[in-house]
């Protein structure tokens, strides 16, 4: 299995893949992964019974630390897989399985049907296998070539829409040259369960299952006006005369879930002079030459790759260094912010753009000008009056 999305990666607790035998095929034996259920083995008897005897399979990955004859390259991972943007060798997901009962040639074998996948929760959908030219694989000595007996192809792709009636997070904005923060909208992400929300004010220890994550995930989260699991907030720091600085936190509210191995996307047109990134992993996503104005974010590895659950830890922060173009660059009109914001590949809700930060107009910027001058003034003509004195 490889995840060719840029910058959506399969999180824990991890990929479940399923289809449907053609016949009345059964799997032997598995490394790498395991079904779910045997199913009914009945008809077999004595001590060689298969591993799953069920119609239509579910698979799910080893966790990591299983005994080696368990395992096979790129398995074991708890189903997490990382997207092609952040680490293309992890990206990989493998397992092998022995097939009985499906026929002695190419000729007899029919394909599975109906694949599904989850990853972890609903979103994909997957086509029809497709045989393709076989496999070839190449001896560690690079001497001998072997052929696959038979090779076929799932392509499974990913729909937001699909995944959740309402975005999964939401992004706040604020900036030094106005005191006014422009929040979530409300109710961003869903009001529908916010008489389960846990409020701000509670005793933790009081709330029973706080850290125990539920069978169907389902999210514990702090109480807001916007109820979404995460929010990333883009605040603009300094201006400086040939660059300017702007500050990332995303922060969780849910607290039963860490968001291992988590990813950040920006769009905004000055990314294509991103000049420095603190404490995050950085990488421009350039899907055609001539647009350059998207940037993926992730965390390091054992330091922040982590977003830890609600409470005071569960957030991270960047801030990033952008060369000015002075033919483009403005502060007005909300230029300084993003246009779209992803997290863990799902775009996040953006404020409505009449309410984002402006810039004092110029009749307040002109009296801020000319009022440090004219107490300068009064404070020279009283110092003269004490000297004279």
């Amino acid at each position: 299995m490889t995840n060719f999305q840029m910058y959506r990666h399969i999180m824990t607790p991890g990929w479940t893949l399923g289809w449907v035998w053609a016949k009345k095929e059964v799997i032997w034996s598995m490394v790498g992964a395991q079904a779910t259920q045997q199913g009914d083995c009945s008809k077999f008897r004595g001590g060689n019974i298969p591993h799953s005897c069920m119609k239509n399979p579910t698979v799910v990955d080893l966790l990591p630390g299983v005994p080696y004859n368990q395992q096979i390259a790129n398995c074991c991972k708890g189903g997490v897989v990382a997207s092609w943007g952040q680490d293309r060798s992890a990206a990989v997901s493998s397992f092998q399985l022995s097939v009985g009962r499906s026929g002695a040639s190419n000729k007899t074998v029919k394909l599975p049907k109906n694949f599904t996948l989850m990853g972890p929760g609903p979103g994909y959908t997957c086509s029809q296998a497709k045989i393709v030219p076989s496999t070839v694989f190449i001896s560690p000595d690079g001497r001998r070539r072997t052929q696959a007996w038979m090779t076929w192809n799932v392509t499974c792709t990913y729909s937001q829409l699909l995944a959740s009636k309402y975005p999964k997070c939401c992004v706040s904005m604020s900036s030094f040259y106005n005191s006014t923060i422009t929040p979530c909208p409300t109710c961003a992400c869903g009001c529908q369960d916010k008489n389960t929300c846990v409020k701000s004010d509670t005793k933790l220890s009081s709330v029973v299952g706080l850290h125990t994550p539920n069978k169907d995930n389902t999210p514990l989260l702090q109480c807001t006006q916007h109820m979404c699991p995460v929010r990333v907030h883009w605040h603009v720091k300094l201006n400086y005369k040939q660059y300017w600085r702007a500050k990332i936190a995303i922060t969780n509210f849910d607290y039963r879930y860490n968001y291992t191995q988590w990813t950040l996307v920006a769009e905004h047109p000055n990314l294509n002079n991103v000049t420095q990134v603190f404490s995050f992993n950085y990488k421009p996503i350039v899907p055609f030459k001539s647009k350059n104005d998207t940037g993926l974010f992730y965390g390091l590895k054992f330091f922040n790759d982590v977003l830890m659950e609600a409470g005071p830890d569960g957030n991270v922060q960047t801030e990033l260094i952008l060369e000015k173009d002075l033919e483009t660059f403005t502060f007005k009109e909300g230029w300084a912010f993003p246009r779209k914001i992803y997290f863990n590949g799902d775009e996040c809700m953006m404020p409505p753009p009449d309410s984002y930060p402006h810039l004092p107009n110029s009749a307040h910027s002109n009296l801020a000008m000319k009022l440090p001058n004219l107490a300068l003034f009064w404070v020279l003509v009283t110092l003269a009056f004490f000297l004279i004195c």
